[in-house]
């Protein structure tokens, strides 16, 4: 009975230290600094959602992990919404912004899951998080690497020991 009539709020608590753990993969200093991901809002957004959408591909194989994931991604979109609003991102348009983070989570989803090795995720990394602009070369090379390294790490990585918020490094 307690499952039935648990709110979200314990599903969320639950998950937090795995969104906690993403946050913090995508805020290392090697994504901003050797990377040239752009540290503004937009760009620190897009190191979120990257890392966000290697662990839900990861993850969504795995049936045990379904219902986590999604709390997952209520959690994402609770932070955002909650970011939106900090930076004064009024309650008549909030949701508008917010409806277009969870679209372009679901574009990187599809682009990342297609792009299995640094060369095929290159395109995917300059449209999504470079947002169209030429970081050079050496920099698309440092995140396409370090992605694909995460992600790879992350496969050998058990599904409870990510839920639990253990990631490997970024």
């Amino acid at each position: 009975m307690q499952r039935l009539f648990r709110g979200r709020g314990d599903d969320a608590a639950a998950i937090t230290p795995l969104y906690s753990a993403i946050v913090t993969r995508a805020r290392e200093p090697h994504w901003y600094l050797d990377g040239r991901v752009p540290d503004t809002i937009d760009g620190r957004f897009d190191m979120i959602a990257a890392i966000m959408a290697a662990v839900l591909i990861r993850l969504e194989d795995d049936p045990a992990a379904r219902a986590p994931s999604t709390h997952l991604a209520e959690v994402f979109m609770d932070d955002m919404v909650g970011q939106l609003r900090e930076i004064g991102v009024g309650d008549v348009v909030v949701g508008k912004h917010a409806g277009r983070m969870m679209s372009a989570l679901g574009g990187r989803l599809t682009a990342y899951r297609t792009s299995t090795d640094p060369v095929e995720l290159k395109p995917a990394l300059v449209r999504n998080i470079y947002r169209g602009v030429d970081p050079g070369e050496a920099a698309l090379d440092h995140v396409a690497a370090a992605l694909t390294r995460f992600r790879s790490e992350l496969a050998q990585t058990p599904s409870a020991a990510i839920l639990a918020g253990t990631l490997p490094p970024a």
